[in-house]
């Protein structure tokens, strides 16, 4: 009996069996009775336990991502599928205007309007690697249950509808084609709530109590049955049945099998205890099988938990770690909103840079979204801060790529204040400063970024003084990225001074290399 076989015979059997123990039984479906060998993981938190980064993930530093699905049509922001059913939101009220009343166009008859034009994966690839990605990510389904690839377990996917290609396809070839690896996002587990409030209607107005087109039945499959209406949205598994969880593992897994990724990423905490760690061992596993024995996957989750059990790598979704983290971690960050909003303030090449260097040198990588436009394509302001981007990497990669974290990450008088009722850090972040300086290692060599070009044409790296506890040795060579010249330096008791050229070689941060120093 094949696996397929034995979940239809078991999805058949929910009624009579329960829920609960149709799980148990796709359970024993799932898991080999043999043992196996023992470089392959088994779905238990101890044996996960024993996965380990690879080092081309610790070396990439950056890697690129694109939210891209049939909630950029709009042109209006992040969850727009969710939020056109909450009356009163901005995009509720622009759906109105351009739409119509979610009773009678709602987000189903939104999908068919994303076709993406002019999506071009190559091109857009061949930027991100002149960029410095060395890791491209694509969405494979937001929460919006809409799955961008030839999906096998729903009809609501970008080969039969809207775009009517499989994106995770196109955008792979492209990425293997320019020698990135490749990943997919998946953001599906939360859906059964996400999509519920698809269900409700109006509290107030001429249309108050009229359901919206989620509670049509024939939709059930892109808007879920979930009894509740979850306007204040619980970000937890309570309330989520078996069936669910059920129908998201064969999902990803589906998506896992065809995608081949080396990188996966997790909107939220490993979901729905064994069964997501069965999804992240069948991961590791068949990673192993593609590469020949190799482990070369990532799976990021945004549990601390999780990833100090060392099962899994720690995403933190716009913030930096501000602490020490022993173990390699990742930022998600985007220049604006996840999906394309017209309405966006893009950070700037500054503010993109500062967060590349200084979680690098803190052992992170950065996930950066570029958010695409219904068409497929990037904006004039998207493709400044890449052009940017690509302007400063070609003097500093050197510093980043291939990259391990000193002794400290840095320091100096910059303080990013942290408001406790902020999520996401990354709001209160301010601009470093030329009197802020993070660091790097490679083999033998110290790489020093003072983050700004000062005024007096010199710069004082306090945090290298002699006699200070983590400064084994003394310098011996100092050179600046992008400049050729001789420099003049000194080394004391009060630290590295260096006098600058009269012009900056790049840019924002700059990077001296340093030679002598215990790296």
């Amino acid at each position: 009996m094949t696996r397929r076989t034995a979940l239809k015979l078991l999805a058949g059997a929910v009624p009579a069996l329960g829920a609960a123990r149709a799980l148990a039984a796709a359970h024993e479906v799932f898991v080999p009775r043999r043992r196996a060998p023992e470089k392959y993981f088994s779905a238990t938190r101890e044996s996960l336990a024993s996965y380990r980064v690879p080092d081309w993930f610790r070396d990439a530093k950056l890697g690129i991502w694109a939210h891209w699905g049939p909630q950029s049509a709009p042109e209006y922001g992040d969850w727009y599928a969710r939020n056109i059913y909450i009356q009163g939101t901005a995009q509720y009220k622009y759906h109105l205007q351009r739409y119509g009343h979610p009773s009678k166009f709602g987000y189903k008859d939104v999908i068919p309007t994303w076709r993406g034009e002019n999506f071009d994966p190559d091109y857009l690839v061949r930027l991100y690697k002149k960029a410095g990605a060395k890791y491209f990510v694509t969405m494979g389904v937001h929460v919006d249950n809409f799955d961008l690839w030839n999906s096998r377990h729903t009809r609501w996917n970008a080969v039969k509808m809207g775009i009517k290609k499989d994106v995770v396809a196109a955008f792979r070839r492209a990425a293997l084609e320019h020698g990135l690896r490749f990943g997919v996002s998946e953001h599906l587990w939360i859906a059964y709530k996400w999509l519920s409030v698809a269900r409700g209607a109006d509290t107030e107005g001429p249309l108050a109590g009229v359901p919206y087109d989620g509670a049509d039945p024939q939709y059930a499959d892109l808007y879920g049955d979930c009894p509740k209406v979850y306007r204040q949205l619980p970000w937890d598994e309570e309330g989520i049945p078996d069936t669910w969880k059920l129908h998201w593992f064969e999902r990803v897994k589906d998506l896992i099998d065809q995608a081949q990724p080396d990188f996966v990423y997790c909107d939220g905490h490993i979901p729905f205890g064994e069964l997501g760690l069965k999804l992240v061992a069948h991961f590791y596993n068949q990673n192993i099988r593609w590469h020949g024995g190799s482990l070369e996957a990532v799976y990021t989750a945004k549990s601390e938990e999780d990833a100090k059990q060392g099962i899994c790598v720690f995403d933190k979704e716009r913030g930096v770690v501000e602490t020490d983290w022993p173990y390699p971690w990742q930022t998600c960050t985007c220049v604006g909103n996840w999906h394309y909003d017209v309405r966006a303030k893009y950070k700037t090449p500054k503010r993109v840079i500062d967060m590349l260097v200084d979680i690098v040198s803190r052992n992170g990588n950065l996930l950066l979204n570029f958010p695409l436009r219904s068409d497929g394509t990037l904006d004039a302001e998207e493709m400044r801060i890449l052009d940017e981007l690509t302007r400063w990497m070609r003097v500093n990669g050197e510093a980043i790529f291939g990259t391990r974290p000193w002794k400290i990450f840095g320091g100096g008088p910059t303080i990013h204040p942290v408001d406790p009722k902020q999520k996401y850090t990354e709001t209160t972040r301010v601009d470093l400063t030329a009197a802020d300086v993070r660091f790097t290692t490679k083999g033998k060599v110290l790489y020093a970024f003072f983050m700004g070009w000062p005024e007096t044409g010199r710069v004082t790296i306090p945090q290298l003084g002699l006699g200070q506890p983590h400064v084994k040795g003394k310098v011996a060579q100092v050179r600046l990225l992008g400049y050729g010249g001789r420099l003049r330096w000194t080394h004391d008791q009060a630290g590295l001074h260096v006098i600058l050229p009269p012009e900056p070689p790049c840019n924002h941060a700059c990077a001296l290399k340093i030679l002598g120093l215990e790296a």
